[in-house]
């Protein structure tokens, strides 16, 4: 994998510096707040979006850094396109409800939590909430395994580091706790590692509340299992 030039290196290292000086506020972290009226966020250009992430905006350092990233990717004839973007608490919600109410086997609330959490998040745990990480060009594990998918995965996994992106969840042969792997999601590490040690310093069980199932957070240990299980550091 290469390496970052001496300037990316110290672009990186500043922006952790001066991130780690900045305490967040809960609501941020909890994804309770509206993107589109937060002068920290930017609606990314459609030529690098496709589907719902052409509604949706990201932190502007993260789409900044990712379109320089896109198009050193497109000059190697890769093709990296943002498909789903910043998520706050109630767009996770929707998808989170949805998933639970569509649940008519589980008897078990912990069981049909779980089931979602395969891939999902509890709405106030998704990273998609900080405008940090994205999802790329497809959905399924699958798809970067052969062909074009799998130049584009090979892609990233030799040179999205350079640009500050890593993919939090992959397998879990080291030990990772949580979500399973997930090729397509890649995260802003010099924004997200310093909100990650925020989040569990800051936000506890009573702060996530106000959907189906939140009482089985603490249950299954969510922060330390879900929130905190990524490759990320």
């Amino acid at each position: 994998m290469k390496q970052l030039n001496f300037f990316g290196l110290l672009f990186l290292i500043l922006t952790c510096r001066i991130l780690s000086a900045q305490e967040i506020d809960k609501n941020y972290l909890l994804g309770r707040f509206d993107p589109a009226k937060d002068d920290r966020f930017i609606k990314p250009d459609d030529a690098y979006t496709e589907g719902s992430a052409r509604s949706q905006y990201l932190r502007k350092e993260t789409y900044e850094t990712f379109v320089r990233m896109a198009d050193a990717a497109k000059k190697d004839g890769v093709k990296l396109v943002i498909i789903s973007a910043t998520r706050n608490f109630d767009q996770q919600k929707a998808i989170w409800d949805r998933k639970w109410q569509a649940d008519m086997v589980s008897t078990d609330d912990v069981h049909r939590a779980k089931k979602i959490m395969l891939y999902s998040s509890m709405p106030g745990t998704s990273r998609h909430h900080w405008g940090t990480d994205i999802d790329l060009n497809n959905l399924n594990n699958d798809y970067f395994e052969k062909g074009k998918g799998l130049k584009i995965y090979n892609w990233l996994k030799n040179h999205a580091a350079e640009y500050g992106f890593c993919q939090p969840y992959t397998n879990k042969d080291n030990g990772r706790t949580g979500y399973e792997e997930e090729k397509w999601h890649w995260s802003y590490t010099p924004l997200s590692n310093d909100l990650l040690k925020q989040y569990k310093e800051q936000v506890a069980y009573e702060d996530i509340t106000g959907f189906n199932g939140s009482n089985i957070a603490p249950l299954i240990d969510v922060i330390r299992s879900y929130v905190d299980g990524v490759n990320c550091r």
